[in-house]
């Protein structure tokens, strides 16, 4: 059974700046819970076409982004401690700058997952700003032991790790924060 879930974080950064940092891959293990030792072990980047509104010639300084076709397998620990580590291979599947993009999994802990994130800019009081909304589709593999583990902990930990991300992400976004 397909699953929806569905989260948003609005942050005090032009949708161009927080376009950017998602569309970077390097940022997606820094994103992910630290007990899950995330990393990237292979990656073919297919980049982005120009910018709308950028000289091709002279398009200033360097983004680093995964456009359509973009694939790339990370891996990482299902639980702390585990013994062993997960692939997950993901595909960047729909890219459109400073608006959205998707990304499906073709091998990973699930049987279906397409995960789309879209930026919209949003004024709060005086601050010009970005919502940057995630809207997650899965399905569980192994059909009714899969929509009992949705129930029991899958939702809650869905619940988690968006919760961990967006406390990261405002503090990897921080103009205080320095790169490792």
């Amino acid at each position: 059974m397909r699953h929806t879930f569905q989260t948003e974080q609005w942050l005090p950064f032009p949708v161009e700046t927080v376009f950017d940092f998602f569309a970077n891959p390097k940022n997606l293990p820094r994103l992910m819970p630290a007990w899950q030792k995330a990393r990237i072990d292979q990656a073919t980047l297919v980049p982005p076409p120009f910018r709308p509104g950028s000289d091709p010639f002279n398009p200033g300084p360097e983004t680093v982004a995964a456009g359509k076709g973009t694939r790339m397998t990370i891996s990482f620990l299902p639980f702390p401690h585990a013994p062993f580590r997960l692939p997950w291979d993901a595909e960047i599947t729909d890219f459109e700058w400073d608006n959205h993009f998707c990304d499906v999994q073709h091998r990973g802990p699930f049987a279906y997952w397409k995960h789309c994130h879209r930026l919209e800019p949003q004024i709060r009081g005086a601050l010009r700003g970005a919502l940057l909304c995630d809207h997650v589709e899965y399905e569980l593999p192994l059909g009714p032991l899969g929509e009992l583990a949705h129930h029991l902990f899958v939702r809650h930990q869905m619940e988690r790790i968006f919760h961990d991300r967006h406390r990261l992400t405002a503090e990897l976004m921080s103009p205080a924060h320095s790169e490792p």
